[in-house]
């Protein structure tokens, strides 16, 4: 460790945002430009060096932390970003959308504000991009085995990069028209600007893996052609199949599921629309879903100029403490956060009614009504207990245009075929059935990502990516020297 008294003589400082009202006039990235490295190094050496560093079980990539914490406290930018690459490929990304359970499980956490890991991460990422440390790692041979990716998000492209960068020839299948999956499409600008994601795309293309996109398999190519072509197949297609709100009204006009929204106002920054179709400007929103995928939308929506935007969370509001008893040290704690579309949403008043920023807690959806021309104009909510029971005498009724449903995703979508023709075993929650070794009951086929472990956070996402590309390896050529930091059955932390 560079500085043994840095965690007692330097306080936690994370990297500042721009000022509210500033940042809602543009889709700019909500952080000042420039502002992470003059204090990084400083944070850096916060970090204690532990003799059990927790935080490396905490993210599932297994990420080097004290190691890259200690070559940025001495700002050596290229060491750190070797070591930071030896287990992630794109920490640009996880830098910006990962929820960073590593400062969870960071030692200091026990009884002080953890190491500011993810702006380290991510000031490294962005400082081997401007030294050009993140140079194309082709291959120096060819291994003569071919694989299909399937799906382009985090777990796809992990997955296409390693097998490529170990010799395969690896083509990516991307049913949308860019490379990218939710990152592109689902992620809004102001979280992560669209650049990182592009520059690691022209790294892949010069490293050799092949992209096709506007391609979706199960209908414009068939399963079976695919298989047949390659060696082996990785599906990543995410859990894309949103859940539903089975209430009275929910067939009125103006009521999206969120994965409807948020592409097209991605699509707008993209240059392909003027202006969203299903635009929020000068409407009343609310967001059914207190996740990230709720607050992507709440940022959206306030700077499309929305009249009002709230948000209603099922769950209780947390305290801004961690239980001890529910999710103690190193778990991740379900505690308040205030993301950047909360800090807006509070700050410009978008939700006069709501218990804190834009969010009404404990809040249930009872109903929806409409106008005579069969758009919704209400939404009937009431208070729950802990059991998600109402709460007698606390119904209430919210104004509303436009509703967007956030309540996350049960597994892939099976309308494009894929896992009818394939002959796919699921699971009973609707995920795809794996093996030990990533493997589908289907010769060849292996599983990865959301697609088969459900729902999860980016980190998990590109560790999937890594592991089933080493499962892949070995069953290619016998053995396999690429990494795999998870298996298919490793789960968070938790009681």
């Amino acid at each position: 460790m560079a500085d043994p008294k840095g965690f007692m003589t330097t306080p936690r400082q994370d990297w500042p945002r721009r000022p509210v009202e500033e940042r809602v006039r543009d889709w700019d990235e909500v952080y000042v430009p420039g502002a992470l490295l003059p204090i990084v190094s400083k944070q850096a050496d916060r970090c204690m060096d532990c003799g059990i560093p927790f935080c490396h079980d905490a993210c599932p990539l297994g990420n080097l932390i004290p190691e890259w914490n200690d070559l940025v406290s001495r700002e050596d930018w290229r060491a750190a970003s070797d070591r930071l690459h030896a287990t992630n490929n794109f920490p640009e990304f996880t830098g910006r959308l990962c929820p960073a359970p590593c400062e969870a499980g960071c030692v200091l956490a026990i009884n002080q504000p953890a190491v500011t890991i993810k702006n380290v991460e991510a000031a490294i990422a962005d400082r081997a991009w401007s030294e050009g440390f993140a140079q194309p790692r082709p291959p120096d041979r060819l291994s003569g085995r071919t694989v299909a990716v399937i799906g382009s998000g985090p777990t796809g492209l992990a997955a296409a990069q390693q097998l490529t960068r170990a010799g395969h020839t690896v083509a990516v299948y991307e049913k949308d028209d860019r490379i990218g999956g939710l990152m592109r499409y689902g992620i809004p600008e102001f979280k992560m600007e669209k650049r990182h994601l592009e520059r690691r795309i022209e790294q892949m293309l010069a490293e050799g893996t092949k992209f096709r996109t506007s391609t979706q398999v199960g209908r414009d190519v068939m399963a079976d052609d695919l298989r047949s072509r390659y060696d082996a197949v990785v599906i990543a297609t995410g859990a894309t199949a949103w859940r539903e709100l089975h209430v009275p009204g929910r067939e009125l006009t103006g009521i999206h599921q969120a994965m409807e929204y948020l592409p097209l106002a991605n699509r707008v920054r993209e240059g392909d629309l003027e202006a969203s179709p299903m635009s929020a400007a000068g409407r009343h929103v609310v967001i059914v879903g207190g996740g990230d995928t709720g607050a992507d939308c709440l940022g959206t929506a306030v700077r499309e100029g929305a009249a009002s935007v709230t948000q209603l969370d099922i769950y209780a509001q947390p305290g801004v403490d961690r239980d001890e008893d529910a999710d103690p040290w190193p778990t991740y704690p379900k505690i308040y956060r205030l993301s950047a579309a909360h800090e807006e949403a509070r700050e410009l008043e978008t939700a006069p009614a709501a218990d804190a920023d834009a969010r009404l807690f404990a809040a249930s959806t009872l109903r929806f009504t409409g106008d005579e021309s069969g758009h919704v104009r209400s939404l009937h909510l009431v208070e729950v207990d802990a059991r998600r029971r109402p709460v007698q005498g606390t119904a209430r009724t919210l104004p509303v245009d436009l509703v967007l449903l956030a309540l996350g995703f049960s597994g892939p979508d099976r309308e494009d075929g894929l896992v009818e023709q394939l002959g796919l075993t699921m699971e009973p929650r609707g995920t795809i059935a794996r093996d030990a070794d990533f493997a589908t009951n289907v010769p060849g086929v292996f599983a990865a990502g959301d697609a088969a472990r459900g729902q999860s956070l980016i980190v998990w996402a590109i560790a999937e990516g890594r592991a089933v590309a080493a499962a892949v390896d070995r069953r290619l050529t016998g053995s396999s020297r690429l990494p795999a930091p998870i298996g298919p059955y490793d789960r968070p932390m938790s009681v």
